[in-house]
């Protein structure tokens, strides 16, 4: 994958520069991380969900934080001592450590997990603010001249 270089972008636009300094800090495909896998999904127009596979783990051995617009998921496999005397001949089923960090827009919330036949599910919703809801200005016909009242209506 190219690097893309944003510096143009900085002299044309305001406000965007967290987007852009995220956007450039991204690594290149071929080097990100591939376990576990995972999927993004949009549940609804303001509801998100990440699906992860954590084969063998549990839910004592996954943590789920969010903090500053990053939610991190650390999976760590405790020591498996039922297995003991075991030749494996074959292990295709990853036991190793992980950590996945997902960058979240702003509003952007978790709302709950759950871990059901191997897949740990979390799902989010995006609230955004009253105040930053678009409004709807009414336009009234004033035929003195004189400046009146707007009243701004919720869109």
């Amino acid at each position: 994958m190219r690097h893309v270089d944003f510096s143009p972008l900085y002299r044309s636009t305001v406000g965007f520069d967290k987007l852009l300094t995220m956007l450039d800090s991204l690594a290149p495909a071929d080097q990100s991380q591939s376990y576990p896998p995972y999927n993004i999904e949009r549940t609804g127009e303001t509801t998100y969900r990440i699906t992860m596979a954590v084969a063998g783990f549990d839910e004592t051995e996954i943590s789920i934080e969010a903090r500053e617009h990053v939610l991190t998921v650390k999976g760590e496999k405790a020591e498996d001592t039922s297995s003991e005397g075991t030749e494996f001949l074959y292990r295709g089923i990853a036991k190793r450590a992980f950590e996945r960090r997902f960058q979240l827009a702003d509003h952007v919330e978790v709302t709950g997990a759950s871990l059901r036949n191997g897949l740990l599910h979390v799902d989010l919703v995006r609230e955004i603010p009253e105040a930053m809801k678009p409004r709807r200005i009414a336009i009234s016909k004033d035929a003195g001249g004189n400046p009146k009242q707007i009243e701004a209506k919720q869109a």
